[in-house]
């Protein structure tokens, strides 16, 4: 998908021949808001560095994050590897609101209290479902999944009963505690990772491919500086 015109989305499909991607469908907007498109599409996933458009994908509840520019040097592993962080991504935004507003301890204690209650979905739910069942598809699955947050014990707890909920198996678990997350995301070597923060952006986007997932309008976490 492009807001190129269609007159200069050839040059896009010349170069997909090219590289021998296994590519047929294309969009090209002529400048309009791509997001737009989104579910005509059945978009599961949209990626760009629009803040508009990816925001209005967000808010219509379609997996999407900003780009950051990638660094120079990405693995290339043929086995894709996906990092998510938890809250506000894969869950929803409402257990961040919490420490956000009234601190760790509190947070602490609501996680403990709700230990045996799902996490309500977040934005990338839907796709983290979609690609642990493409994964159970596979003896040797082309895909490895991990999950890497803040969160540390007892908070971990509610995470793995969520997940157990969902049917959701994750290949690797993280929980930093306040640990930096850039240098466990090279070593995990992530194809890309997705987080709501920039303060970890910052730091991961210069050792892997990074996106950042943006609150939907009216959050009141958009009043936070993150």
């Amino acid at each position: 998908m492009s807001r190129n015109s269609p007159d200069t989305g050839l040059r896009v499909f010349n170069s997909i021949e090219k590289y021998g991607l296994d590519i047929t469908r294309a969009a090209f907007s002529g400048g309009e808001n791509l997001s737009d498109y989104l579910e005509a599409f059945s978009v599961d996933l949209f990626l760009s560095k629009s803040e508009e458009d990816v925001q209005h994908a967000i808010d219509t509840g379609c997996a999407a994050a900003i780009l950051y520019a990638p660094p120079k040097e990405i693995d290339m592993s043929k086995q894709i590897r996906i990092a998510f962080d938890a809250d506000a991504v894969i869950f929803s935004e409402e257990s961040e609101r919490i420490y956000k507003a009234k601190g760790l301890d509190a947070f602490l204690a609501h996680e403990k209290e709700n230990v045996n209650k799902p996490l309500p979905e977040g934005p990338f739910a839907k796709l983290l479902k979609t690609l642990s069942f493409l994964q159970s598809q596979f003896k040797k699955s082309p895909i490895r999944l991990a999950i890497v947050t803040a969160r540390n014990s007892p908070a971990h707890e509610r995470v793995v009963q969520t997940l157990r909920t969902w049917n959701v198996q994750i290949d690797e678990a993280f929980f930093l505690g306040g640990v930096s997350k850039d240098q466990i995301l090279k070593a995990y070597r992530a194809h890309i990772f997705f987080d709501d923060q920039e303060t970890h952006l910052e730091d991961a986007s210069k050792v892997v491919p990074s996106g950042k997932v943006p609150y939907k309008t009216g959050s009141p976490l958009n009043k936070v500086s993150t």
